[in-house]
């Protein structure tokens, strides 16, 4: 049984779907760690945070009292985002609602041996306000057998679903990326996991990445950031989330140097993911239709001409190649694939070959969301040509087979 809200935001219309019991993601999630403090200046900071074009508040820095947690909802619905709360102590029955409500948080990465009494809350939770998200962040890939409480973080991330029974599987994971140490290798492969439960459980997958220095991380530049986003689009994610949106302060951060630093001004970071965002946010409704059948990187040492034939693109071709492919299914039934460039520092223009006629492929436009011709980026040189921006990716729609 599913009831439909119409809700009115700025800008137009929002249409809100959820299921009597249990959530159901309707818009893409762009989403952050540490909100901005509940002040008397909340309704600029977010103003802010909805004019970087995200689309999901998680407040908990909101969560101090009811009246906090009723106001950040309130803003929320005024900017047209949705809202995570934390449950700030509050029993279920008592937390605050509202049409901006996406659902509450209950914990960040547990173990594997809270996971009996996760799943006690989730039930309470879903009993007490049907329809709203219970959320729970998981542990990364690198995280220690005494941290997960598991042999395996596949067995983590398995037995997670299928005890703690969620509507949205998410973890955090932030990888290294710098000329001493690379750990992207991970990150692919921890979001794989989150591809392969989500799938197997029919709900989305969300992932927090790194956008400040601390510990072993440089501080990451636009590009930095743009291939950890485009990495998890391209294995299907529904949902990126920033960590740290408002700089947490404390011995582990002492650069600073989130997208808005601990004394409220805006780093160089927010107009990057502004940039970013609204790419991302444009292609969300069609993202949020595509099912991800697969991931394949074309390393510099493979032979461009022997793609996998089973590939939407058949031949791609470039000096200095080095790509990640994520192959969908539509809900209408076509194909489709997202080319990212896998470099972190190069630009790149390949010359692409689909498996089809280059007049039968539209690209989504990452301005307006709309489907357009696919246009030759050089029209000069032979083949058709698309530019890359560094860790940039480019999401095409084929007919079905």
């Amino acid at each position: 049984m599913r009831a439909t809200a119409i809700l009115l935001c700025l800008g137009g219309v929002l249409t809100v779907t959820v299921n009597a019991q249990r959530f159901e993601q309707d818009r893409f999630a762009i989403g952050f760690w540490v909100d901005p403090p509940a002040d008397d200046r909340m309704e600029e900071r977010y103003r802010e945070v909805a004019e970087a074009n995200f689309t999901l508040f998680l407040g908990a820095n909101a969560s101090r009292t009811p009246e906090t947690m009723q106001r950040c909802l309130e803003l929320c619905e005024q900017y047209g985002m949705g809202a995570l709360l934390w449950t700030g102590g509050l029993p279920p029955e008592q937390l605050p609602e509202g049409p901006a409500c996406w659902g509450y948080a209950l914990r960040d990465e547990p173990n594997a041996k809270d996971f009996p009494a996760l799943r006690e809350s989730v039930d309470a939770l879903r009993k007490a306000r049907p329809g709203k998200l219970a959320y729970i962040n998981l542990f990364p890939n690198y995280a220690n057998q005494q941290q997960l409480g598991t042999e395996t973080y596949d067995e983590h991330v398995s037995r997670f679903v299928e005890e703690v029974d969620v509507d949205v599987l998410s973890m955090d994971h932030y990888p290294v990326m710098k000329p001493s140490g690379n750990s992207r290798e991970s990150y692919g492969a921890n979001l794989e996991v989150m591809r392969k439960y989500s799938q197997q459980r029919g709900i989305p997958f969300w992932n927090f990445f790194n956008t400040m220095p601390y510990g072993p991380h440089f501080d990451p530049t636009e590009a930095d950031l743009r291939w950890q986003v485009f990495t998890s689009l391209a294995y299907g994610a529904k949902g990126v989330l920033y960590f740290c949106y408002w700089t947490p302060e404390g011995g582990e951060f002492p650069k600073g140097g989130a997208i808005i630093g601990v004394d409220g001004r805006k780093t160089r970071h927010y107009e990057q993911a502004k940039r970013i965002n609204a790419a991302v946010k444009a292609l969300g409704p069609t993202l949020m239709q595509l099912t991800c059948a697969g991931v394949h990187r074309v390393k510099p040492e493979d032979d461009p001409a022997a793609l996998p034939a089973d590939l939407p693109i058949a031949k791609l071709d470039y000096e200095h190649r080095d790509f990640l492919l994520g192959v969908f299914t539509h809900a209408d039934g076509r194909r489709a694939v997202l080319l990212n460039n896998y470099s972190n520092h190069y630009t790149s223009w390949p010359t692409v070959e689909f498996d089809v006629d280059a007049t039968q492929v539209t690209e989504v436009s990452q301005e307006t969301g709309a489907e357009a011709p696919v246009l030759d980026d050089s029209p000069a040189m032979e083949g058709l040509q698309v530019s890359l921006d560094a860790g940039q990716g480019r999401l095409f729609l084929l007919p079905g087979r």
